[in-house]
């Protein structure tokens, strides 16, 4: 695009004040100021000059307004004082050609280029284009990318949940995606598993739309009701499946030279495949450059297993490392996950004859976003609803907190290779009974945090107790991960019994008691708050510690220092914590052996 005009079309004055030759003023001063005689006009803006500035004159002129002939400097009004006689003015400082005055094409040329092909037009391209009075100007319509959610078990935010069904997370990630990468996102409706519905609709989304996105029902069995319905068009279903860790039933098909994909249902899967396979085709329909990715170095920092024969994207989470370089850890919640893609960092490229990638490998990761946000505390370790309060409780003090979830042992064994601030941990020490102190030792330090109390849930209509329970062969356990301390709390229980579900393995104290309400299981352990928030029947069996395990060289952050300073009596933290169920740290020690 290039201008038709000068901008500024003529030369204009900057100030308000009196045009002048410059020579006129030369060696004026406070102690000998120049006379010159003003002319018979004043120069407002939007008027053009009728007089020639001579020697020896000055014309009045106001800001923007155009210099007379003659004229090439600018007096600001606060360096002149009127003449006695009223037909003159007295001038107390000397001037440079040029000195407050704008030439015309000084800002831009008439057939200068303002604008080139490709640029992304805002408030400050169109700004551009009226200045030099451009009132249109061609540009890349932006595509209108259909998307369709499908599946007989999706619900949208806001209906109230029902055993069975998921909230529709896909179509609201992917209208908001398709909206920051420059396409107009057209969210055409969540649908069943009816075939005439669905191909009537996808019918109607080729004709209306630039690109359609299908979410769900990729699979290559009977049930593909998206893949039927892509095959009848033309030319339908051009790749069905690929070799991809997250995203392998992905479909790429067209109609009409329109993109057609259907992407996987599981979030994780769907935001990745979008990403890898749709993004770059929104980008270059709205006229964008090819997105740059950029690459860090990192040390793997637990070992990951991979599926031969596909090529993994493994999703990691970054940190910084004591003595310089980063720590990649993996985001393992699987495909179905909805928070894995939001809160990793980058992922790393697994190849497909690839079945083992041992800790500390040195890796490529590729950056999810255009940079690496460093957080203010780093906090790997155990999980808990009371660290969410306190990493709230951070957050809205102006502190940016990344919170990795690995178990208590993978938090210890973080903070000793200086990969974290903060190391939550409730380990018991089946020697002394005593919770974490046992375990912080070398250049670590223990905070204390809350001591929560952990004990035996089942449904509210069941009434007996710990042992009964733990001796009904027909009653079925949820049990915990190895590696949390919750697990060795229910393996002290148990001994060397065995009861159905021990194999049942989950990662969080919020999976426990979803298990036990939604039947699955019939008993469990978890903490207090959680089992009040579920309605479960809850049987105490010990007060555990919740504490912190801090490397030495980092107890004197900021951020660590402010969690030291939230976690003392009779703070506002502190009284959060106990109206949601947690203790004072100072607790008495347990029983080592409870029945």
């Amino acid at each position: 695009m290039r201008a038709d005009v000068d901008v500024p079309s003529f030369d204009r004055a900057n100030m308000d004040g009196f045009a002048v030759r410059a020579v006129d003023t030369f060696g004026a001063m406070e102690e000998a100021p120049v006379r010159l005689r003003l002319n018979a006009e004043s120069i407002p803006t939007g008027v053009a000059p009728r007089l020639e500035v001579k020697p020896g004159t000055a014309t009045p002129i106001a800001t923007g307004g155009m210099m007379p002939r003659g004229a090439d400097a600018v007096v600001p009004v606060e360096y002149t004082d009127p003449d006695s006689d009223g037909e003159a003015i007295v001038v107390r400082q000397a001037r440079v050609p040029g000195a407050a005055v704008s030439f015309a094409g000084t800002d831009v040329g008439c057939g200068e280029t303002v604008l080139f092909a490709g640029a992304r037009i805002t408030s400050r391209e169109t700004g551009l284009l009226a200045a030099v009075g451009c009132g249109e100007v061609p540009v890349v319509r932006r595509p209108r990318v259909a998307i369709l959610s499908t599946g007989d078990e999706i619900i949208q935010p806001g209906e109230a949940m029902r055993p069975g069904f998921v909230y529709d997370s896909n179509g609201r990630i992917l209208s908001d995606a398709v909206r920051e990468l420059g396409g107009v996102p057209w969210f055409v409706g969540a649908f069943r598993d009816d075939e005439a519905a669905l191909r009537a609709a996808v019918l109607r989304a080729v004709r209306e739309a630039d690109i359609v996105l299908l979410s769900g029902g990729t699979s290559k069995g009977e049930g593909d009701l998206c893949g039927r319905v892509v095959e009848t068009l033309d030319p339908g279903v051009v790749v069905h499946g690929v070799a991809l860790k997250p995203g392998k039933p992905i479909c790429l098909g067209a109609h009409d030279r329109k993109p057609v994909v259907i992407l996987p249902g599981f979030p994780t899967s769907a935001v990745f495949t979008f990403h890898e396979f749709v993004a770059p085709v929104v980008r270059r329909r709205a006229g964008l450059p090819p997105d740059a990715r950029e690459t860090v170095s990192a040390r793997l920092a637990q070992t990951t297993r991979s599926e031969r024969g596909r090529l993994e994207y493994l999703l990691v989470g970054l940190v910084e490392r004591t003595g310089g370089g980063l720590a990649a850890y993996p985001m393992g919640k699987g495909s179905g996950s909805v928070t894995a893609f939001s809160r990793a960092d980058g992922f790393v490229r697994i190849e497909r004859n690839t079945e083992i990638v041992e800790a500390d490998r040195e890796l490529e990761v590729t950056l999810i976003g255009r940079e690496l946000p460093m957080a203010d505390l780093v906090v790997i370790g155990s999980h808990c609803a009371g660290l969410d309060a306190i990493a709230s409780a951070l957050s809205r003090q102006g502190f940016r907190v990344k919170l990795l979830a690995v178990g208590s042992q993978g938090g210890l064994a973080a903070a000793r290779r200086g990969e974290c601030d903060v190391a939550p941990i409730h380990l018991l020490d089946a020697e002394t009974g005593r919770y974490n102190e046992p375990f912080v030792r070398g250049e670590l330090r223990l905070v204390r945090g809350y001591t929560r109390m952990q004990g035996v849930v089942t449904r509210a209509d069941e009434a007996r107790d710990v042992e009964a329970l733990l001796n009904d062969p027909n009653l079925r356990m949820v049990n915990r991960n190895r590696g949390a301390g919750t697990r060795i709390l229910i393996d002290a229980l148990l001994g060397e019994r065995r009861p159905p579900g021990y194999a049942y393995e989950p990662r969080s104290h919020y999976a426990v008691a979803a298990a036990v309400a939604q039947r699955r299981a019939d008993w469990g352990v978890t903490i207090l708050p959680i089992a009040r928030q579920a309605g479960l029947r809850f049987r105490p069996l010990r007060a555990e510690h919740y504490d912190f395990a801090v490397p030495a060289d980092r107890w004197e952050r900021p951020a660590v220092v402010a969690l030291r300073e939230r976690l003392r009596p009779g703070t506002e933290l502190r009284a959060a914590l106990e109206a949601l169920g947690f203790g004072a740290p100072d607790a008495p020690a347990p029983d080592p052996n409870p029945r």
